[in-house]
């Protein structure tokens, strides 16, 4: 295998533009990201080096990302991510990003684009800050990660839903006439969402040709998400409110994939709180509001996704 990976074509200018195009190779994803770097309080030694450490510097980032095929040089990166996903759910994620890298004709990966030699920042070049691609689970039935992954989706819709949901989702998962693709976006939390409809399209294109030309993962009739969302701490957890979250009592680390939501044919959220890692996490408020992490588990159609896409471009148009 090459030493760097294919790129990717992800469009024409900044993603946020309604109707980007993917057509184009080399182009480069452009993102703006704000930073916020906030000085602590020091030793008050000077009048002077009390005002430097009180002063805050508002100062607008501008990162290039790019995309690229997935490699064997990818596989730390996006283990790292998967882990954040799972947390100490018992799924082997080593085994399912070997999957993904075996099936390169799926997917993508996101990097920095020119790093430079001397740059002050700790940056490497083949550092990824997000990753998708599809498991079908139906394909890969067998194997360890595929079964954990739905015994772990089972198991929490049972305690989250009722008797007649979990026994529907589990006539899903195993109707092998009917295959479940497992969708897998996942970013670092600051990455905005405008990188999420070029990502997402690429990977239609490449699914349909998979179809096409009779490629693994090429054929699905649902696509299953696992989603990263947070509720206000102190919310009822009733099994009933689980089964039945409001989406706007929801919010998404992903915002995209709210639009997921709304197309959802079955949906339940189940609470990670105690399975919460600090290191990846930390403790979690939006307006000094205290938050539990969640993940929200989505059953979509795939002739949804066209409107799925429509959703976002309006989205990123506004």
């Amino acid at each position: 295998m090459a030493s760097r990976a294919k790129r990717r074509a992800l469009g024409s200018g900044v993603p946020r533009l309604p109707g980007a195009s993917l057509q184009h190779e080399e182009e480069e994803l452009e993102v703006e990201d704000e930073e916020e770097d906030e000085t602590e309080d020091g030793v008050e030694d000077s009048d002077e080096e009390e005002e430097e450490d009180d002063e805050v510097i508002d100062e607008e980032v501008n990162i290039e990302f790019e995309a690229y095929s997935i490699s064997d040089n990818d596989h730390d990166g996006i283990k790292k991510l998967l882990q954040q996903l799972f947390l100490k759910a018992p799924v082997n994620t080593a085994e399912l990003t070997d999957l993904l890298i075996q099936q390169n004709h799926i997917g993508s990966v996101i990097k920095q684009t020119n790093v430079s030699e001397d740059s002050d920042d700790d940056v490497d070049e083949d550092e990824i800050f997000g990753f998708i691609s599809l498991l079908n689970l139906t394909e890969r039935k067998g194997t360890q990660c595929a079964e954990q992954i739905k015994e772990l989706i089972l198991n929490s819709c049972e305690k989250s839903c009722d008797e007649s949901t979990a026994e529907e989702l589990d006539k899903l998962l195993n109707d092998a006439t009917k295959p479940v693709g497992f969708l897998l976006s996942e970013r670092f939390i600051n990455v905005p969402p405008q990188i999420a409809l070029p990502m997402y399209q690429q990977l239609q294109k490449e699914l349909a040709e998979a179809h096409k030309t009779n490629k693994p993962c090429g054929k699905c009739c649902f696509y299953l998400l696992i989603s990263k969302t947070f509720v206000e701490a102190g919310k009822t957890s009733s099994k009933k409110k689980r089964s039945s979250q409001k989406k706007d009592e929801l919010m998404f680390a992903n915002a995209e994939e709210e639009f997921f939501y709304e197309k959802a044919i079955l949906k339940f959220s189940y609470s990670v709180q105690e399975e919460g890692d600090s290191c990846l996490g930390g403790r979690w408020s939006f307006d000094d509001v205290p938050m539990r992490p969640m993940r929200t588990v989505m059953l979509i159609p795939v002739d949804k996704i066209c409107e799925i896409m429509d959703k976002l471009k309006e989205y990123l148009s506004v």
